[in-house]
Parts: C-alpha cells; structure tokens; sequence
C-alpha cells in the first residue's frame, strides 16, 4: 500500500444518527406484513365453513390469490422510488424488499393459479385443462388476468440473476416495466370474482385504496417530481473529461442545484438526451460535492450506456430523477471513519472524503497506479483536511492485495472503532465485509449500498 499523509487537524466529529431512522426501518417491515395479516382477514370473515378437498383447496386459492394481489400493490409502491424509503432506509435495502416481494409474488400468483384450478376441477370432477379452459375463455375479466399472469411470469424470468447476467440493463428496465400494465391487467378479476369483494363494499373500497395509493405514489414519484426537477433546473452537459482508462467524469450545469438537497455520497437516475442514451435511466453516483449551480458524476465503461457517456458533448439536455441513497454522514455513529472504494465504487467515496468530518481515511484498491480514478483530487483533499489515503494496487505479476481481517487490524489496530463506508463491485464489496466482521467491527458501523437483487 502507498500512503500519502497530511497534518492531523480535523472537522469536529458529526452528530450521532438518530434513533429515528432505525425504527423506521423496522416498522416498514410490520406494516407491510400486517396489511398481508388484513388481506387474509378478508377471507376468513367471507368464509363460513370448508368441506372437502375441492372446498380446502378453493380456500387455500383464494387465500393465495388475496395475498398475491395484496403483494402486487406493494410491489408496485416499492417501485415508485419513494424519497422518505430512498433515503431513510436506502435504496439497495428498498431494492431488496422489491425483489424479495416480486418473488413472493411470482410464487402466490402459481400457488393461486394451481390451487384454485385444483379445487375447481376436484368440485366438477373434471380435467385441470378443461378447467383452465374453461376459467380463461368463460368467466369475466380473465382473459386480461391471464394477459397479466404472462407479462409478471416474464418479468419473473428477466429478473433472476442468471438471465440478468446475460442481458443488458436497457432489456431488463423495459421488461420490468411492464410489471405496471401486468398489474393493471390483472386487477379487474380479483373484484369481480373474488368472493371476498361481491356485496362487501368495505373490503371493495379498502382494495380501491390500496391499489389507488400505490398509483399515487408512483404518479407523484416517478412522473410528476422528475418533470418538476428537470423543468426547473434545466440541466445540461457542461463537459466532459477523462479521469482514467475507461473512466470519465461528467459535469452537469443547472439551475438552482442547491434546492434538490444532494448530498456526498448519494446518486440520480440520469438520461442523456442523446442519441443511443435518451431511452435509458441509469444510477451515477456524484463525485464531488453538489454546487449550486454544477454536480459531477464519474463514470466507468462497462456497458452499452456507460461506454457511450463519453462522447457526450457539451449542451447535452440532461433528465435526471433523485437525489437517491442513504449512503451519507448521517450514518456515522462517531469521529473516525474508515472508507473502502475499489472501481466505479471510488466515485460517493471521494465526495465523501471531501466533506465527511472527523478522522478520515480512505482505502482506494486498484489493480495498478494508471487505473487510480480521482487519485490527484484524493491526495489533495488528503493534504488539505488532514487524512490520509492508502493505496492497495495490484502486484507485478498482478497478486491481490492483502485486505483481509489480519491486514486491516495491523493497518487500523482500533478498528472496530471506525465507522466504515464500504462501496465497489459486488464481490469485492462481500468479500471485504466478511474480512470487517471477521476483524470485529459491528453490522451497525459497516455502511454500504449494494444494487446486486
């Protein structure tokens, strides 16, 4: 490792997080699974008795098919990039219940499908295929449902991990997408032939509700708020330069930045109005502080969208949607802390160890001194604030540097006591977590933002 050490003068230490942010993070949690406990009431207030095979395996559709359509409103709200979710909890942690619900979700809608056929053809003492046949051709509304059963198995398949690597992001947000109109589809036959709705016009209105503020929430979020930020901050490239092989920093000029309330460390959504980028939204995290009037992110090539932001030329209209992320000084629980990039991960690092107070060190891992993104900037800002940036490159022969939990506690022998902000590709991101828990630090002082689903 190579150092570059400055004085020892510092920022005063930040305030502790509050106990707030915590218990919200806890209580979405409960919520979420206590409207599940409601959606199951329903049923259990409709239902008189169960008789039989075809009457138990009915219910358990039925009950599966509430719960599904109870999951699909959550679904979608999860997706409407909602900015209490976004920034109290994080928007890796608010992706992970998105998915962990779409997969919840995929499994109640065959449990629904299979079940309901099931107690349907045990009750007429028919075949499962006749049944089906005769349920998507016969009863209301279920050619839609099953135009929409199709669209969510799709984006089902899309969505598993060994697809998603064999994909391009751009395929994946389409697909996605449409998880909106498989929604919409599918609604209208849970009121029409769900026992639980037919002359109940509490439990009618109650669903009303539920599906129309998830509505609301992604009409004010993901439509609404993005046209308001880009009509009134009119963003436009500035310039663009290259910082390293393959990585470039993009400055963005706009009016009143100040107002979006960006902070070091968190990400927007950007769309470049340019040709081959215009239809793609993609995450970039800023590299520097946010100024009124510039904000810069810093971009790696690594695929059809990132390797085409470098030949974006300077007047480029921008569309952007955030600030997003908790990954911030709000999570720091005390005066020292320790910053672990490697890749495009150095990019909310080095904003971070701009403004971030108290004792700071930053760990940059890279597999050679050329491939040091911002390593000029990070030395300065090392000499003017009084930390120090430490270096783990590669070997000659191209070894890997030692970061395991050894190293670190002979590097940081009171460790434990760091609060460490952890950001670079997935399995190194893993790997380095393993090696801080394995060297003592608590969970709670690891703050990191993972968007691997």
């Amino acid at each position: 490792m190579t150092t570059v050490d400055a004085g020892r003068a510092a920022p005063p230490a930040p305030p502790p997080p509050p106990a707030a942010r915590r218990s919200f993070t806890g209580a979405v949690p409960a919520v979420l699974w206590a409207g599940a406990a409601a959606a199951v009431a329903l049923w259990w207030a409709d239902t008189g008795s169960v008789v039989g095979t075809a009457g138990w395996l009915t219910g358990a559709g039925r009950i599966a098919g509430l719960l599904c359509g109870y999951a699909c409103a959550v679904l979608v709200a999860l997706m409407a990039r909602v900015p209490l979710l976004e920034v109290r909890i994080g928007s890796d942690r608010v992706a992970r219940w998105h998915a962990m619900a779409g997969r919840y979700t995929l499994c109640l809608l065959l449990a629904h499908i299979v079940l309901i056929l099931a107690g349907y053809a045990a009750q007429d003492r028919a075949s499962l295929w006749h049944e089906a046949v005769t349920v998507v051709l016969d009863y209301p509304d279920m050619l839609k449902a099953t135009a929409g059963t199709l669209i969510l198995l799709a984006v089902g398949v899309t969505s598993a991990r060994a697809v998603r690597r064999r994909t391009s992001h751009e395929f994946w947000y389409y697909v996605h997408l449409l998880t909106y109109a498989a929604v919409f589809l599918a609604f209208g036959h849970q009121l029409t032939l769900g026992d639980e709705f037919n002359g109940e016009p509490v439990a009618t209105a109650a669903w009303y509700a539920l599906y129309g503020g998830a509505a609301l929430l992604v009409l004010r979020y993901r439509i609404l708020a993005p046209v308001r930020l880009n009509r009134r901050h009119r963003l436009r490239v500035e310039s663009v330069h290259q910082e390293a092989p393959g990585v470039y920093s993009v400055v963005v000029r706009g009016r009143h930045l100040d107002e979006l309330g960006a902070r070091p460390g968190q990400f927007f959504r950007w769309r470049f109005l340019a040709r081959g980028l215009a239809w793609t939204s993609t995450p970039y995290s800023l590299s520097a502080p946010p100024r009124p009037d510039l904000l810069r992110i810093t971009v790696k090539a690594l695929g059809d969208h990132s390797a085409a932001v470098p030949l974006l030329r300077p007047g480029t209209r921008v569309w952007a949607e955030g600030p997003y992320g908790s990954l911030t000084a709000d999570r720091a629980r005390g005066h020292r802390s320790l910053l672990i990039a490697a890749g495009a991960g150095i990019t909310p690092l080095r904003a971070l160890f701009e403004t971030l107070p108290g004792e700071v060190t930053l760990l940059y891992r890279a597999r050679g001194a050329e491939d040091l993104a911002l390593g000029g900037e990070l030395e300065a800002i090392a000499r003017g604030r009084g930390a120090r940036v430490l270096y783990a490159l590669s070997g000659p022969r191209g070894e890997r540097p030692d970061i395991s939990a050894q190293s670190l506690r002979a590097a940081f022998p009171d460790l434990a006591g760091h609060d460490v902000y952890l950001c670079g590709p997935h399995g190194f991101a893993r790997d380095v977590y393993e090696a801080l828990r394995a060297a003592g630090v608590p969970d709670r002082r690891i703050h990191h933002e993972s968007f691997e689903l």
